[in-house]
């Protein structure tokens, strides 16, 4: 016989395309938890923390993954883009001050970052938040301040200890931007899209968190995130899903998430045998 189903509603990059109908319309879905990949807004803070408030009205369990538009200034992402990251430096205490704003406004919803979550008869295991992806770290002073994380191997070291410390055989990895390794190209799952040379824009960090945790006998059974939007540029659509290894990749980053009256949310459901995804519209 079997074993119990985990069922999961995953939120993709929501850029403040969330209504007053999209907590009830979750919460009456029957989940057992919603899986939030990060950008709730775009870069004003204050479409943040509303659509922060908006997620705190959930009666299902919660996590939230920060993403890079949550509580960092504009200008730290200019920074970072512009490849001149330590001129975003002087506004650390204002990023501190937003994370704070950030997890109040959030209520009961949990904001996921280098932690473990039981949900059903998995783990649920969140990688590093505010990820932007590409060669470099985004937002190394914050990330060592708050999670002593000042480069890609000491973020990787964090995952596999989170790994450790799981007491379940699945595992389901939720972060914001995907792991390297599933492709290069400008339609890849999470390839670039905003450079010539394309590229796997994917994080290394997550790509060994993930490889330890299957070395380690666990079966990572989804791996969720976003932050690549679906379509990409030239109108083209990126690939969501992939299934490797008996993982299944999903980039929930369908942006808008709300079109002509429908709502997007990703649903997973995982027992024992199977993991079987789907794309999700409805009427809220």
């Amino acid at each position: 016989m079997l074993g119990p189903m985990t069922r999961l509603a995953v939120l993709g990059d929501i850029h403040g395309h969330w209504t007053a109908a999209d907590a009830p319309h979750l919460d009456g879905l029957g989940y057992d938890a919603v899986l939030v990949v990060g950008d709730l807004a775009g870069l004003r803070f204050s479409g943040t923390l509303k659509v922060a408030r908006g997620l705190g009205a959930l009666r299902t369990p919660t996590l939230v993954m920060p993403g890079n538009h949550d509580a960092t200034h504009p200008l730290q992402l200019l920074a970072h883009v512009a490849g001149r990251p330590t001129l975003g430096a002087p506004l650390r205490p204002v990023q501190s001050r937003r994370l704070e704003a950030l997890h109040e406004a959030l209520g009961d919803c949990v904001v996921a970052a280098y932690s473990r979550h039981r949900v059903g008869d998995l783990t649920v295991v969140a990688a590093r938040p505010h990820s932007m992806g590409g060669p470099d770290l985004a937002f190394r002073a914050m990330l060592s301040t708050y999670w002593g994380v000042d480069s890609f191997d000491a973020s990787a070291a964090r995952l596999r200890e989170l790994v450790d410390g799981v007491d379940t055989e699945d595992i389901v990895f939720l972060a914001h931007n995907g792991p390297t390794g599933l492709g290069d190209h400008a339609t890849s799952i999470w390839g670039c899209d905003f450079r010539a040379e394309m590229g796997d824009w994917g994080d290394p960090d997550l790509a060994e968190g993930i490889a330890f945790a299957r070395r380690k006998g666990h079966r990572v059974r989804a791996v969720v995130a976003g932050h690549m939007h679906r379509r990409v540029r030239g109108g083209k659509a990126r690939t969501w899903l992939v299934e490797d290894e008996g993982t299944s990749y999903v980039n929930a980053a369908e942006v808008p998430r709300i079109r002509e009256g429908r709502h997007h949310h990703v649903a997973i459901e995982i027992d024992p045998a199977r993991v079987q995804v789907e794309d999700r519209w409805a009427v809220a």
